[in-house]
């Protein structure tokens, strides 16, 4: 499929060769499904945790002799019946994380840079080099490219001026295209990338 390439003041400069079978590929909605339910779980703390008896303070020294007290026996300061003893069935960390298989995590990825090219939501730039490191600089580009609201920007790392200008914003976020996800590409209304990055994200899905 050919994609038009814009330059920062959302001037056409070209088009641009992109994959049918990662760009214009069917959207599969129940994969964002799987996909952003394994995300979020794997970004669960999972830190719930209590202390059980050896790991409690407190003496290891039995309490009074087995027999001849008349009382009950007793073995430790720190058993579960006793205050300050340990849990009797302690919390332990949890680790929710989990990974679908390979093929669902690609068909996911594919369907979502498909849904938005296919809503015209998918602006591609041959360049995304700033001038300098400016907040404003970057702001005012993303209202030239008519996705000022909400928006993933996708270049590659080394773009330190883009990195650098982006990283204040609280409706627009940087990532390159080894870190692009489904979950991020859901949350945002655009996604504006380079020529060079939606080359990156198409050889990263058909590998």
């Amino acid at each position: 499929m050919k994609v038009n390439v814009y330059n920062l003041k959302r001037e056409q400069v070209g088009e641009i060769d992109l994959s049918d079978e990662v760009f214009g590929a069917e959207v599969k909605e129940q994969l964002f499904y799987e996909v952003v339910k394994a995300q979020l779980a794997s970004r669960r703390a999972g830190t719930k945790a209590t202390k059980e008896r050896s790991a409690v303070a407190g003496s290891t020294k039995k309490l009074y002799r087995q027999k001849g007290t008349g009382r009950a026996r007793q073995g430790s300061i720190r058993a579960p019946h006793h205050s300050g003893g340990g849990a009797a069935h302690a919390l332990e960390p949890q680790d929710w994380s989990y990974r679908p298989p390979r093929k669902v995590r690609i068909g996911a990825l594919k369907s979502a840079l498909s849904l938005y090219a296919k809503e015209g939501r998918l602006i591609v730039l041959d360049s995304l080099e700033l001038p300098e490191i400016k907040t404003k600089a970057i702001v005012d580009a993303l209202g030239a490219l008519q996705a000022g609201k909400k928006s993933l920007v996708v270049d590659s790392a080394s773009n330190d001026k883009l990195v650098k200008s982006i990283r204040n914003l609280d409706t627009h976020q940087f990532l390159p295209p080894e870190g692009v996800n489904v979950y991020d590409l859901l949350r945002h209304d655009h996604l504006v990338v380079s020529k060079e990055a939606a080359k990156a994200l198409e050889a990263r899905c058909l590998r």
